[in-house]
């Protein structure tokens, strides 16, 4: 049986053109309606001159910092979702895996204000690629990432462990993706096992809604 880290590689091969169209329709409520107005925002809030996306996708994080005059830089692993970045007319997307990057295989610049993880930080592992982008931090650059709330989806099983999105609410010919699970005292752990100290954590709500629609932790060099 393949590891869950193959799997959800794959899982993102096969579903990444579907996945292009729910994020330009604006298929997903709960990113219109609160958590990409969210990243953009703790951003913004820290003014970088020079992002780097983690896991860009298909680019619109970097077209909204571009917009707003920011030099941003885009990765991912998945060829399907860079070109369609780059087509859209970003031009500064590398492709690379998680793996390439802690390993230093490909060269994605480095001296960046900020480094942003948008719902892509979904895999096991993570200190070794949160110790990697750390490298690539200017002096007094920061960390954003946001995810999925542990409270909101933990649905009774509030333990670290690998889960599996069906996307059964998504229209179209989705693969189930393994993601893995983690407490919130997990993801500090993480974050200061990689360097980091916590700056600030957030958790973006919708007026009309009693479950945060996300986790939002920023992160400084730890000095």
């Amino acid at each position: 049986m393949p590891a869950p880290e193959s799997t959800l590689l794959q899982s993102w091969n096969h579903n990444a053109q579907a996945w292009i169209e729910a994020i330009r329709t604006g298929a997903i409520e709960s990113r219109l309606n609160v958590t990409n107005q969210a990243i953009v925002l703790a951003v913004l809030g820290r003014q970088p001159e020079r992002v780097l996306d983690l896991g860009c996708g298909e680019g619109w994080l970097l077209r909204e910092l571009e917009k707003r005059g920011i030099d941003a830089v885009g990765v991912d692993g998945d060829a399907t979702l860079v070109e369609a970045a780059r087509a859209a007319g970003t031009a500064q997307v590398h492709r690379a895996t998680y793996e390439e990057l802690v390993q230093a295989r490909v060269d994605i610049g480095r001296d960046y204000d900020l480094i942003c993880a948008n719902f892509a930080l979904l895999h096991q592992d993570i200190i070794p690629l949160l110790s990697a982008m750390n490298a690539l931090l200017a002096p007094g650059g920061a960390l954003v990432i946001q995810t999925l709330h542990p409270w909101a989806v933990a649905a009774g099983d509030y333990q670290d462990g690998w889960r599996e999105e069906t996307f059964a609410s998504f229209k179209g010919p989705w693969q189930p993706m393994p993601w893995y699970f983690r407490t919130l005292s997990s993801w500090l752990n993480a974050l200061d096992m990689a360097g980091y100290r916590l700056a600030s954590l957030q958790e973006p709500q919708h007026p009309q809604s009693p479950v945060p629609q996300s986790l939002l932790l920023v992160a400084e060099q730890r000095q």
